[in-house]
């Protein structure tokens, strides 16, 4: 036989036998049957059911929340799961403790002028306690990017000072300060604090007392909303929390229109009228807090449960497959009569994929050769709390986890002849944008490509499967921290749309022969990897976000 550049390669040790690649995978008739026990009807059934006004929008923590736990893992006992949680249960349980200021007890003011905390001024982040007084530079829009020529901090020393920032605008948890016109993600090049920062970044980089953001018409409009959205309780994960020894968080708090004219009242400069250049306010506008807490302890969960291999040692070692399933709960005091946020697509779409991949599992007549494991993590919309507690208090040996495959948003599509700007980067009923399967593992990415090429042949979009993608996708969902696990990761999604965190991103909306379709390629996938020889290697060059995993 003639002998190929494969087999040559081999003979000089050049290439490893283990090498996988997408050509050699191959699909068995047994397995395409177990994967065609994920159906469209299921998955609707399921997923009117999650995203129902029933369950409030899913917050964490939330009572909606604990009904989908115990409504997922009253399916998995039924099909014969394991708990894979706390002693053998199926949930992880994750405190969390609740950073509140007590507004009466806590006091504001400017010099010898008081103010009322919760109403004239509320704290966004941070979580600082007792006295914090300082003077206050006010830095324009604050955002200082080198690509654009954008220095406001040039003559200002913020040092020991409070940072007060304005861009008119609407805030994001992303970026509370907007960012100034003619600037975009993709002029964010370069390291952050060195390269381009944010006010909040630039004032912890530079040893600011904290920042204040002074209010946009879009704030001053809708005041009474944002005071209860940004003096809500705020909810750390207890475990999660600084360290005695780490950096603190800086203090962010939000201004109204009444505290800022009075922080600017004489000063030679009037932000709310369109003032921007930097300048420092006069030395007796001392602004001063005296905050104190009430402390409250909250419950939530991950739902955690293992399906067992069939093969007596590779049964050790487990294939992670995951969702999200909380969302953005309910706002009574959004502008509207929807209140609540149901999550349909995001992520009622990839916790339903996961129940249904579970159930195929318990129907099928074969067996995978190593184990299973499913997570439906709590507080991705909190900052990927459930997956980042999962990873650092694991309750498996998470070492054996040789990959993990993240379902987040898979259920909408992109009609013919949608024109809607929201809807331009959404992928159509035969396409899903796959994340991340490439950057780590080379065995892991052609699995990925194989399954699908010798199965359904769903166009797969690789455009955000890099580090360096603006949209920064790769570190925005659950799959991020198993990455930093060193557990190579493939990630799933339709990308964001015109109901994306809205409360019009409801069950009626998703395209179910879609979720079918992309729902039993990833069952294929998962099942392939159990199949593997040898786990897959992390074989790629990876970001400076993921150098310090085992490689």
């Amino acid at each position: 036989m003639k002998k190929t550049f494969f087999t040559l390669l081999l003979a000089v040790g050049l290439l490893s036998s283990s090498v996988v690649f997408a050509q050699d995978i191959k699909i068995t008739a047994d397995e395409k049957k177990a994967a065609e026990g994920i159906t469209a009807a299921q998955l609707s059934s399921y997923l009117h059911f999650v995203a129902s006004d029933a369950m409030g929008g899913r917050d964490t923590p939330s009572q909606g929340l604990d009904i989908t736990a115990e409504f997922i893992k009253m399916n998995l006992q039924k099909w014969g799961f394991k708990g894979a949680g706390d002693n053998g249960t199926f949930f992880q349980k994750i405190a969390l403790v609740r950073e509140a200021i007590d507004p009466a007890a806590t006091a504001v003011g400017i010099g010898e002028q008081q103010f009322a905390f919760g109403t004239d001024i509320v704290r966004s982040s941070g979580n600082a306690t007792g006295g914090l007084s300082a003077p206050v530079v006010f830095v324009g829009n604050g955002w200082m990017v080198k690509s654009k020529s954008l220095n406001p901090y040039a003559g200002i020393d913020v040092k020991g000072k409070f940072v007060a920032a304005y861009s008119d605008g609407q805030p994001s948890n992303r970026y509370p300060v907007p960012m100034p016109q003619g600037v975009t993600q993709a002029d964010l090049t370069g390291t952050r604090g060195v390269d381009w920062a944010d006010p909040i970044s630039y004032a912890r980089e530079n040893g600011a007392a904290g920042v204040i953001v002074l209010p946009s018409k879009f704030l001053r409009d809708n005041w009474p909303a944002a005071t209860q959205s940004f003096g809500r309780s705020r909810l750390v994960v207890d475990k999660l929390r600084r360290q005695p020894n780490g950096p603190a968080p800086i203090n962010v708090f939000v201004a109204s229109a009444k505290f800022t004219n009075a922080l600017f009242a004489g000063e030679k400069g009037d932000p709310l009228a369109g003032h921007s250049a930097s300048f420092a306010l006069s030395p007796q506008k001392i602004v001063s807090f005296n905050i104190v807490n009430k402390g409250e302890t909250l419950w939530t969960q991950n739902v955690v449960a293992l399906w067992e291999g069939s093969d007596p040692v590779l049964k050790n070692e487990m294939v992670a497959i995951g969702a999200h399933y909380d969302h953005d709960g309910t706002n009574p005091n959004a502008p509207g009569d929807d209140k609540i946020w149901n999550g349909a697509d995001d992520d009622g779409s990839g916790t339903v994929a996961v129940l249904s991949i579970a159930e195929a599992l318990a129907h099928a007549k074969i067996k995978p050769k190593r184990s299973v494991l499913l997570v439906w993590h709590a507080g991705e919309e909190k900052g990927l709390w459930g997956a980042n507690y999962f990873n650092k208090f694991p309750t498996v040996d998470i070492r054996t986890v040789i990959a993990q495959l993240n379902i987040d948003m898979i259920g909408r599509s992109k009609k013919e002849g949608d024109t809607n700007p929201r809807n331009k980067n959404l992928t159509g009923p035969n396409s899903i944008y796959v994340i991340g399967s490439e950057m780590m593992s080379s065995t892991l990415g052609a699995v990925t490509k194989g399954t699908n090429s010798q199965y359904l042949g769903l166009t797969y979009d690789y455009k955000y499967d890099d580090p360096k993608d603006p949209e920064r996708f790769f570190f925005r969902s659950d799959h991020f921290h198993y990455a930093q696990n060193g557990i190579p990761i493939a990630f799933w999604f339709d990308g964001e749309h015109e109901d994306y965190h809205r409360p019009s991103d409801t069950a009626d909306k998703i395209d179910y022969q879609k979720m079918e379709k992309v729902a039993r390629t990833i069952f294929l996938t998962m099942w392939e990897l159990t199949e593997l020889k040898e786990r897959p290697k992390v074989d790629k060059q990876l970001p400076p976000e993921l150098t310090n995993v085992a490689q």
